[in-house]
């Protein structure tokens, strides 16, 4: 069976404490009620790091410069209708507060306790990345 790929980017948001934001998936979206990593769908003609820029912007009304974006890792996963590839970049700088603009719910979440918090499945790995597992 052949599946669409879909490419999607995701940023893993460090604050001072260095605990990590989580974006819980509103109601009528697909997976809802699960923890992720704020990002998005990476539109025809954009970089990853212009689209997560984008996103970032769109999700949470905050500013991130493309060379504050550290890449860290990926995830490559097979959904039963498409194929996941998601690029994970680390990002420490940004400009405003965090103010998430749809609906979502967030926490700061240290890395020892992702795995606390409900995921998508291609998100799993990258938990475990970051928690050191």
């Amino acid at each position: 069976m052949t599946r669409s790929l879909v490419l999607v980017v995701a940023a893993a948001l460090y604050n001072a404490k260095g605990e990590i934001l989580l974006a819980r998936r509103p109601e009528g979206k697909a997976m809802a009620g699960l923890w992720e990593f704020p990002g998005g769908k990476v539109e025809p003609g954009e970089t990853p790091e212009q689209a997560l820029v984008r996103e970032l912007h769109e999700e949470l009304s905050i500013l991130v410069d493309e060379t504050d974006l550290e890449p860290l890792s990926f995830a490559s996963h097979n959904y039963p209708n498409f194929h996941l590839l998601m690029p994970l970049y680390r990002c420490l700088v940004w400009t405003g507060d965090v103010n998430p603009r749809e609906g979502q719910s967030f926490a700061w979440v240290m890395p020892s306790a992702l795995h606390a918090y409900p995921a998508p499945a291609a998100d799993i790995p990258l938990f475990n990345l970051l928690s050191g597992k």
